[in-house]
């Protein structure tokens, strides 16, 4: 498989199953939602809390993915949640994945790609 198709499949996949996990554990889901945004023709993937929690508008993004030069590029991540492993588990090697959230210049301290 096509290496582009292969990590949309596997982004999308991860994080159905993230929102889908955090839907079960909302106490009122017809307040506040988990949304998935996926752009596959411009390959951004974003998970985002939306809705209402007492009286207050709630709009947050979670995550924040981008593919670029076939890399999968991890712009945010708000949770403790390390969504990274279920990533690689998927079989996405760390020369392949980017923390494009630590600056440019320090992305060679750690054991992923830098751009």
């Amino acid at each position: 498989m096509d290496k582009l198709i292969l990590y949309r499949k596997i982004l999308q996949e991860v994080l159905h199953e993230y929102a889908d996990n955090e839907m079960a554990q909302l106490r009122k889901p017809d307040d506040l939602q988990i949304r998935l945004i996926i752009d596959t023709i411009h390959d951004h993937y974003q998970v985002l809390y939306a809705g209402w929690q007492n009286d207050q508008q709630i709009f947050s993004p979670l995550f924040h993915f981008d593919i670029i030069n076939e890399k999968i590029w991890i712009q945010r991540n708000i949770t403790d949640y390390d969504i990274i492993v279920d990533i690689e588990n998927k079989g996405v090697p760390k020369s392949d994945i980017v923390l494009a959230f630590n600056e440019p210049q320090m992305r060679h301290c750690t054991e992923y790609a830098t751009a």
